[in-house]
């Protein structure tokens, strides 16, 4: 009995050695490289709708918790007014181009007669040139006393009145040119006029669109506020979409768990909702500074009694759209998150590697 007593007792003191030396051997194999924070939450980039033009609400064909895809509609507004303001718009277009048709006219009309300047002056010269030689053949015949001296000045005259018909016949042409140059302007301006009057139709249709609102994407209506009657103006929030599809988890790990992780390493998820179906989640990306440097008072260190506190800094983590959560996860829920940092996660994207390429830009700059 003895004997069996000594054996007895010494396993009982054994015990806690190996209880100890197996937790020492699990922490020192596992547990150091897992890092765990239930400071985490799903969420989702929500959509909120808002109306793009003023208007008082006709109809909501979308009900509170109600599945959409992206271009159904949500919201109708009363359209009337801006029905009416496309239809002035369209009066003031048509308007328009018919003012440039009608300058359109006068320029071709102009073309025209300025063609008939041009040949009214080319017939002028014809008639200068003519009566030039006539009066240089009377002139010589005058010097030789052949002709008289009426008849030379009767040259002399018909010569000068041609020069006249010509120099009035390019002052024509010069007058019907400038004519034209006038109404090529006023229908640069009539055209500019018609653009600026289209582009104002345009936007009077696209007010007119506007007043159907669609849903942007596939999701969840959720907080719905808008009601039919309600005045609304652009900037008015009307509802959320929420799309479940594509939810994720932030995780708000301290500073000092963040030496060994990198994007790509495998995370155990488990929802509060749901503890009995973990989640498995990949590690995405990290945040470029930490939550409370993005918080409505930033923390000034600078002034005033400083208490060290540590840190945290918000970690994404994805989650594949085919989990055994899909559809279920709503944004806001609580999670609980394990990351195995012994991966190497087969990427670059991490908070030591970004922090090692900044250190290294100067160094290779200064070689």
């Amino acid at each position: 009995m003895s004997h069996m007593r000594k054996a007895i007792l010494s396993a009982l003191l054994a015990l806690p050695v190996c209880i100890a030396a197996q937790f020492s051997w699990h922490w020192w194999m596992v547990a150091r490289f897992v890092e765990t924070t239930d400071n985490a939450y799903i969420q989702a980039d929500i959509s909120v709708v808002s109306p793009r033009v003023q208007g008082y609400v006709r109809e909501v064909p979308a009900a509170d918790n109600q599945l959409v895809k992206a271009g159904d509609i949500l919201v109708k507004l009363d359209d009337r007014d801006y029905v009416t303001k496309v239809v002035e718009a369209l009066a003031r277009v048509q308007a328009q181009r018919a003012a440039l048709r009608g300058i359109a006219g006068q320029v071709a009309r102009q073309l025209a007669v300025a063609d008939e300047a041009a040949a009214a002056l080319a017939s002028a010269q014809a008639e200068q040139r003519r009566a030039e030689q006539d009066y240089q053949r009377y002139r010589n015949l005058a010097h030789g006393e052949i002709a008289s001296r009426q008849r030379l000045e009767a040259a002399q005259a018909e010569a000068r009145k041609a020069d006249a018909a010509v120099q009035k016949a390019q002052a024509a042409v010069a007058a019907e040119k400038d004519e034209i140059l006038v109404l090529e302007a006023q229908r640069k301006q009539a055209e500019e006029v018609v653009s600026a009057a289209e582009a104002a139709l345009e936007a009077a249709r696209i007010d007119v669109d506007s007043t159907t609102i669609r849903a942007p994407l596939d999701g969840v209506i959720g907080n719905r506020s808008v009601q039919v009657g309600q005045l609304v103006k652009p900037g008015t929030q009307l509802l959320s979409v929420v799309p479940l599809s594509r939810v994720y988890v932030i995780a708000n790990f301290k500073e000092t768990q963040l030496a060994r992780m990198r994007g790509g390493q495998k995370v155990e998820l488990q929802v509060d909702a749901f503890p009995d179906r973990p989640v498995t989640g990949m590690v995405e990306s990290f945040s470029p500074a930490t939550g409370s440097l993005f918080s409505l008072l930033p923390p000034e260190n600078a002034t005033g009694n400083f208490v060290k506190i540590v840190q945290r800094l918000p970690v994404r983590i994805g989650l594949p759209p085919d989990n055994v959560l899909a559809g279920l996860l709503r944004p806001g829920l609580s999670v609980k998150v394990t990351i195995d940092t012994r991966g190497d996660g087969g990427t670059a994207s991490s908070l030591g590697g970004v922090l090692g390429t900044a250190h290294a830009a100067p160094a290779m700059a200064s070689r």
